[in-house]
Formats: C-alpha cells, sequence, structure tokens
C-alpha cells in the first residue's frame, strides 16, 4: 500500500508519541523526513534522532523532548502544504506561528530550514508545516 502524504504520516507520529509520552519512536526513513527531524532538533523541540537501517528498510529514529513536569516540548505541529493543495510562500510571506514562538519549516532551493532563517537569506519556498 503506498502512501499519499508522508510528511504527514511523519507529523502525525510525531503527535501522537508526544501527547502518550513516549521516549522515542520510529519513521520510514526519506530524505525530506530527515531533514524535517534535522530542523527540529536543530530547534530544540527534539533530543535527537538516528538514521538506522531495520531489516533492510531504513527508517529514523526520533528521541522526543519533554521539560521537567514532564510535558511535551512540542506543544503543536500542523502540516501546511497538502499534496492536495501546495502551499507556497515569497520569504516576506512566510508565517510566524504564535508571533513567532513557533516556527515554520520550508522546503527551499537551499534546502529544508525554518522560515525565519528563509527571511534572512531572502528566499522563498513551500511552507511544509508548523511547530510549537
Amino acid at each position: 500500500m503506498s502512501m499519499t502524504d508522508p510528511v504527514a504520516d511523519l507529523l502525525t507520529r510525531i503527535r501522537n508519541a508526544s501527547r502518550e509520552k513516549h521516549e522515542k519512536l520510529e519513521v520510514p526513513a526519506s530524505r525530506l523526513k530527515a531533514n524535517i527531524v534535522r530542523v527540529l532538533k536543530e530547534e530544540g523541540y527534539i533530543k535527537n534522532f538516528r538514521l538506522q537501517r531495520e531489516e533492510g528498510r531504513p527508517v529514523i529514529k526520533v528521541f522526543l523532548k519533554y521539560t521537567d513536569l514532564g510535558s511535551s516540548v512540542i506543544q503543536g505541529i500542523r502540516r501546511v502544504s497538502k499534496p492536495g493543495l501546495r502551499r507556497y510562500a515569497g520569504y516576506e510571506k512566510f508565517p510566524r506561528p504564535l508571533s513567532g514562538a513557533g516556527i515554520a519549516i520550508v522546503s527551499t532551493s537551499q534546502g529544508v530550514m525554518t522560515g525565519q532563517r528563509a527571511r534572512s537569506q531572502k528566499v522563498g519556498g513551500e511552507v511544509l508545516c508548523e511547530v510549537w
């Protein structure tokens, strides 16, 4: 069975695992998913991630991060651009979730990065998701 939106699947798995207080989760690997998880780590939303091969298949192990009180660092994660309706934006029009308290993850010609970094490099692209 093929999956129509692997990025939405990644975000849903992260959302569900963080709500259930799981320490880690595994997702089938792809280059785009690995770059999204890399941005989440750089921004401090997850502890770490690891690319591995299990039973011949590449997987990404994501280690979730929680506060001292036990609540998840990721309060919300939402897919913006979908296969049925792609969302593109110029660098001056990127969304700022929670007035800048969250991040937008953007796929640009320079690679996958946060909306703030894309704005500073003055490159537009596809708005993949928002995290807060």
